[in-house]
């Protein structure tokens, strides 16, 4: 293998090493304002999104133990990495896409698993991770109130009535 195939292999590998995640995207319709401008709604999530030769992707990947997306390496390919929060940046490339119909989502891979597009969408369409743990805390908390109230209940009808004076 040629030394420049080798470093633009490397090169890939670095940028899929950077999250437990990778969404690939056709970027065919993006002008480079418009991946400048997507460059910078990613860096609040620390997220970057790189464009990548096929062949390099399909080697990289390999190596990595990613599942395969062989399937979704059909026309230009950009890769969109890093990061914690894949959630928010499904968010982004959501929004990106509604605002200027540009940028088709292919496939992604979270936690080496295979995800569609779709189920990207509907990933973006949940609420932020600070809300559903809001949520979820007052399940708890609204549960654990309604017990009380029946314990007390409880131990307010087993108690005989105080005598009238």
């Amino acid at each position: 293998m040629r030394a420049e195939k080798k470093y633009l292999i490397s090169e890939v590998e670095t940028h899929l090493k950077k999250s437990d995640y990778v969404i690939l995207a056709n970027f065919t319709k993006v002008t480079v304002a418009d991946t400048a401008e997507l460059r910078k709604r990613l860096a609040v999530e620390k997220a970057e999104f790189h464009v990548v030769k096929n062949s390099s992707l399909r080697v990289a990947a390999k190596a990595l133990g990613l599942p395969e997306f062989e399937s979704s390496l059909l026309g230009p390919t950009a890769v969109v990495v890093g990061g914690k929060n894949s959630a928010g940046v499904a968010k982004i490339l959501k929004k990106f896409f509604e605002e200027k119909q540009k940028l088709e989502v292919k496939v992604g891979v979270m936690d080496k698993k295979l995800v569609t597009a779709k189920d990207l969408a509907k990933i973006a369409d949940l609420p932020p991770f600070e809300a559903l743990r809001a949520q979820f805390l007052g399940l708890l908390t609204s549960n654990a109130a309604a017990f009380v109230r029946v314990l007390d209940a409880k131990v307010k009808k087993e108690q005989p009535a105080a005598p009238a004076a």
